[in-house]
This record gives structure tokens, sequence and C-alpha cells, in this order.
């Protein structure tokens, strides 16, 4: 049988590993920052008479422009955007993928501030894009300075930029947004996968955009609308950047179900949201419980914690992991990251650690 090396694939390519979050069947699964909550009943339904009446025509291709899709986004970001000026893919990261196709690619560099997102630089590496990172503060912030001092150094083609930041949870500022753009002469783009879980009425970065043709807000479905299955993520730019990715995807890259499914769970969104609230106490309650048993979570505007002073990650890892609990280890030494699950799995999650202590 024929190994991977025996291949000729690219040479940028060679010893590279794939993107793998652990994937076991368990009967709490926290790794990998879902909405653990199901789609209410009712959307269930909608979403399926929607995608029913699509498979009527499906032997036709997909409206390549998704102009309902566009608009159903254009109206969920309460008209801060207009439909011209949003992208939809499969996932965010086909999103980030053709975003770097577009402005990235050999000869040109992507700078990120790690610890951060793993798939920024996996889908760099795919196109050819150079990845250079930054420093970050204490405790995983990142200030201005510190990341103009990042511009300045390397001065990048594009910017990579995590409002809250993955996985680590921590805050991002409009201001530290605001400074990078103006010592940036490429591309800045805010990924805000997790927008959704900040505090109540906290600013995000789409009021950004006005008189700011080179920033680009990315978000998703997959987290707050419990979508994940779905594949569905989206961009919010200028509407001459929503050209430039027209030139590097593919046709007809968003199927019609996918759309159907999505312009119907978009018409449910205050239903699908409602679950925002309770994931949130969940998170401020693993903040505090995991303090209580010795533990040093960090502040947290996702849906997920990370937490530091475990002594063996390992350990902890595969004792959760025997109890049918499945974390993530990111690999920051002595730390394990948990999603904020319903509060029946959040209560077990403790106690198991809680026996086990640090």
């Amino acid at each position: 049988m024929t190994s991977l090396d025996e291949l000729p694939i690219r040479d940028d390519l060679r010893g590279q590993s794939p993107y793998g979050a652990p994937q076991k069947s368990v009967r709490i699964a926290l790794n990998v920052n879902e909405n653990t909550h199901p789609v209410p009943d009712e959307v269930v339904a909608h979403v399926a008479a929607a995608v029913e009446r699509e498979l009527r025509s499906i032997n036709r291709y997909p409206d390549r422009e998704f102009t309902a899709l566009r608009e159903s986004l254009a109206g969920y970001l309460a008209g801060r955007v207009r439909p011209e000026q949003v992208w939809a893919a499969n996932g965010s990261n086909e999103v980030i993928q053709h975003v770097l196709q577009a402005f990235g690619g050999p000869g040109r560099t992507v700078l990120g501030f790690p610890p951060t997102y793993s798939m920024h630089s996996i889908i760099a590496a795919s196109t050819g894009t150079a990845w250079v990172t930054g420093e970050r503060d204490a405790d995983f912030t990142l200030s201005p300075d510190t990341a103009v001092a990042a511009v300045e150094r390397h001065d990048p083609d594009l910017v990579f930029l995590c409002a809250p930041n993955n996985p680590t949870g921590t805050p991002l500022g409009l201001d530290t947004i605001e400074a990078v753009y103006e010592a940036s002469r490429g591309i800045v783009m805010v990924d805000e996968a997790y927008a959704e879980f900040m505090p109540e009425g906290k600013p995000d970065a789409i009021g950004l955009l006005e008189g700011r043709p080179r920033l680009l807000v990315s978000r998703t479905m997959s987290k707050a609308f419990a979508f994940a299955g779905a594949r569905l993520g989206y961009l919010a730019a200028d509407a001459a950047v929503i050209d430039a990715l027209r030139l590097v995807r593919l046709p007809y890259h968003l199927s019609a179900v996918t759309q159907a499914a999505a312009v119907a769970a978009l018409e449910h969104a205050e239903t699908m949201l409602r679950t925002v609230d309770v994931i949130r106490q969940q998170r401020d309650r693993l903040i505090v419980e995991l303090a209580a048993l010795g533990f040093a979570p960090h502040d947290s505007w996702a849906n997920f914690v990370l937490f530091g002073g475990v002594a063996d990650p390992q350990t902890t890892f595969s004792y959760l992991l025997d109890h049918d609990i499945l974390i993530r280890d990111v690999g920051l030494d002595n730390h394990l990251r948990v999603t904020a699950g319903t509060p029946g799995e959040t209560t077990e999650f403790l106690e198991v650690l809680a026996r086990m202590g640090r």
C-alpha cells in the first residue's frame, strides 16, 4: 500500500498534520465548542419543510449568488450592512480560505497572535501564504501597542484577529482592531465566531466596517445558532471585497439545501438564540467553580473556558474521558479547555473533576 511520503505532494505540505480534534463517541462532548442544546422542534420542522421544497427542484443548480441567504444574513445583522456586503460559504473555514485565496498566496504573509484559532495557520499553509506570529500580553490579552508593534515589525499582507479569542476566550478591544487597521496596509480580518456569547451590550467589529474597506468580519452559524452540522459561515465587508471573493470561489459552492436550511433557521433567529443566555450562565459558572476547585480559569467572552493550574493535562483529560466526558487539550502547558454545556453537563463535568482533584 502506498504511503503519503511516496506521493508527489507539494513540498510545503510534507510533514504536516491535518486538523484533528478528537472524534470519540461519548455521552458528554465538551471539546469543540458546539452548542450542546438541540435545535427546537418547531425550528426543525420549519427547516425540514424548507429543505423538502428545495428538493423538488434539486435537479437544477442553486442560486450562485445565494441572494435570499445574503438578504437574511444582512437582516440578522440588524441592517448594519447591505446584502451586497455579505459573503457566505460552507463554514467560516471556507470563508477564511476564500479570503486567503484572494488576498494571500505565495509570496504573501498573514500575521496572527497565538495561541489563536489553529485553522488560521492551517488554511494559510494550504493556500501557500506564509504564517508569521506576534506576541500577546499577559493573560492572553492583546493591547493596541503590542498588536501594532507586530504589524510594524512584520509588515504583513493580512492580519487575523480573534474576538473573542479561541482557544483562550479572551476579549479583544475595538481599540486594538482600530489601531491594527490604521497600522496595516493590507487586509485585516476579525474572526467573530463567538460574538453572540459576548456580554450583553458589548460592541462588535461589525460596527467598525463603515469607512474601512480593508476590514473584514467573519461569523458562523455553528455556535450560537446550534447549526454546526449545516456548515454555514459568513463574512461582512465592503462590497469590493465580496467581488474579490467571487474570483476564487468554486461555481455554485453553496448547495441549494444549505441555503434553504440557513434561511429557514434565520427566520427563527430569536428562538435559535434562546440558549445563549443559558450558555453564558454555565460559562460564568465554570469560571467560578473551577477557581473554587483550585484551578486558574481565564476570563472568557465565548462559550468555553480555558483553565490553567492542571498539573498533568493528559492524565486529567484521560480521567474525564474514562467517565464519558470529552474536553480539549489545546497544547498549552498545564491548561485544558472545556465547552460550556447544558446545566446538567456542566454539573457532571465539575463533579467528576472534583473527585479527581488537581
